[in-house]
């Protein structure tokens, strides 16, 4: 827990920074026409979008300075800069990957495969640093030394599944944001309890501007988040568990987005979030279905914002349960 005034720290610092620019770039980004349609709002009134940007800044800020204190003051100590700089480029490279993405679109002339497969370049960092631990618990197998394949395989594997699946649920506003911070403020506790200092970086400077950026996100919506921002979280809470040798409970805590994943499977990805606005303010599920959203919207008159609540409920306890696991076995992550 010596890590944690310094988690503190970096949590304010990307705060800070995404409240600072967030309001400038949404003057910015409407006058230059860079805005969506609220799909889930009576009249689809224009937002913002690429929001990520703002997180990505508050993100790198947060981590220069991590990086700034440890090479000149050595705070804090046993810090590995290797694993801190392949993850800082990861996230940067994904970011940019993020926002050409949102310029141009998969549907605009990017095809969907090739969004898929575009987060492999971020991984590129990672994989080149040879950064984590080999030896992984297998079901069956107990613990296999991969040596070079951890870092051919499981790495690239890891950040494009994780960037690909957190941009696979979203679409209502503050759900991307919600769920994200959700995830990396538990995968920061268990970063902290077990002394992991680089995840526990990496998450604080990810969880401090989602804060942030929620405020702005959430219901109504002044601005989106974008592929920006999805692509990002996914790829940096891979790289804190990567570097954490923290992987089976980054893959629990994406329970969530496995079961869209299977939803959007069985329509051939070709689904969307979005429900369908009534003059009550509910949303009435697509006929068609195809997400989780979807689902929740079945069961009940739901608001947008309650919809989000509730898969933010979910997450919430999925995270207990993830806590929970970790702490009734500490030495086995």
């Amino acid at each position: 827990m010596a890590i944690l005034p310094v988690a503190i720290g970096l949590m304010a610092v990307s705060a800070l920074v995404v409240f600072w620019i967030t309001p400038r770039l949404i003057k910015h980004l409407k006058a230059r026409g860079l805005v969506g349609k609220d799909m889930n709002k009576l009249g689809r009134p224009e937002v913002a979008e690429m929001g990520g940007i703002a997180v990505l800044l508050g993100f790198i800020a947060a981590m220069l300075v991590s990086i700034f204190f440890h090479s000149y003051l050595k705070t804090p100590e046993g810090l590995s800069l290797v694993s801190i700089l392949g993850a800082f480029l990861t996230v940067a490279v994904i970011g940019l990957i993020g926002v050409i993405d949102d310029l141009i679109g998969w549907n605009k002339g990017i095809r969907q495969w090739q969004h898929a497969l575009f987060p492999l370049f971020a991984a590129l960092p990672l994989m080149a640093l040879s950064i984590g631990q080999t030896t992984m618990g297998i079901p069956l197998l107990g613990d296999v030394e991969l040596g070079i394949l951890y870092s051919l395989i499981i790495i690239p594997i890891g950040i494009t599944c994780a960037a690909n699946a957190s941009n696979m649920l979203a679409g209502l506003n503050g759900l991307e944001a919600g769920l994200g911070a959700i995830i990396s403020a538990t995968i920061l506790a268990i970063a902290l309890l077990s002394g992991k200092t680089e995840a526990a970086i990496i998450t604080a400077s990810l969880l401090g501007a989602l804060l942030a950026f929620l405020y702005f996100n959430w219901h109504p919506a002044r601005i989106f988040p974008g592929d920006s921002l999805t692509l990002a979280i996914g790829a940096a809470v891979a790289s804190a568990v990567i570097v954490g040798d923290l992987e089976k409970y980054g893959v629990m805590l994406f329970g969530l987005y496995f079961i869209e994943l299977a939803i959007k499977a069985k329509h051939k990805f070709q689904s969307q979030c979005f429900g369908i606005p009534q003059k009550d303010g509910t949303l009435k599920a697509d006929p068609r279905g195809g997400s989780l959203t979807q689902w929740i919207m079945r069961r009940g008159r739901f608001t947008e914002k309650q919809v989000v609540i509730i898969l933010l409920a979910i997450q919430a306890i999925i995270a207990l349960i993830v806590l929970a696991a970790f702490l009734t076995n500490p030495r086995g992550s």
